[in-house]
């Protein structure tokens, strides 16, 4: 098995390409939370908490329309259920590890390190699953916090014609198409994001609901053939 530090050193230099869109993506999380009214502390317990940024975003745009808490806590959900996909996806990898330390690994799975550590983990079965995982994690985690905060503190300062909120698409799209390698992830990510866009104006997030919760079921009737 591969060092512990080596594994970790080598999960790190693989995330390290990808902290170039989680920088601006945490400083817009950051900044939209103070502007639409938060207070510093709120934004920054906010980010530590959820840590999560699609729907830190979704979350505090709706707070920002005083949505009702309900409505928020379900968006988020929603958001989040595709890292119910990613857990299980990881778990015969993980398996063997203690409980405490697969909890550990569920609060910091995000899109970037569970791409990278499956794909790792599949290419190489000798790497240390732990180690590897949690260098690709870990910087992740760090690097959210640090620009949330930086955010918060000169989110109000930053000019509105700087485009920083284009980050957030981007760097979903990044993550998103090298996953489309098969029919029902295809339409999945085609269903998904139609509807989502031509949803945009839905009130509370619907459309973004609507567009994920529409894309998921899409893909599962392509995979298991409920059409034919």
């Amino acid at each position: 098995m591969s060092s512990r530090r080596g594994s970790f050193l080598d999960g790190a230099r693989t995330v390290a390409p990808v902290m170039v869109g989680i920088v601006p993506f945490g400083l817009v999380a950051g900044a939209a939370a103070v502007r639409v009214g938060l207070s510093g502390l709120h934004a920054v317990g906010l980010s530590v908490l959820v840590f999560a940024g699609a729907s830190q975003l979704a979350a505090i745009e709706l707070l920002g329309d005083n949505t009702p808490a309900a409505v928020v806590v379900v968006t988020v959900l929603v958001i989040n259920l595709r890292m119910t996909m990613y857990s299980a996806s990881l778990a015969p990898y993980l398996q063997e590890f203690s409980t405490r330390w697969r909890a550990a690994m569920a609060y910091i799975l995000t899109d970037q390190a569970y791409a990278l550590s499956v794909a790792e983990f599949r290419a190489d079965e000798s790497v240390n699953r732990k180690w590897y995982y949690l260098g690709t994690a870990v910087p992740l985690w760090v690097v959210w916090q640090i620009c949330t905060v930086v955010g918060v503190v000169v989110g109000a300062r930053v000019p509105d014609s700087l485009p920083l909120q284009f980050a957030v698409p981007l760097t979903f799209l990044a993550i998103l198409v090298p996953t489309i390698t098969d029919s029902p992830s295809a339409v999945a990510a085609g269903v998904g994001g139609s509807i989502a866009v031509v949803g945009s104006g839905l009130p509370l997030n619907l459309g973004l609901i609507t567009g994920a919760v529409t894309g998921v079921v899409a893909g599962l009737v392509v995979e298991t053939g409920w059409f034919r």
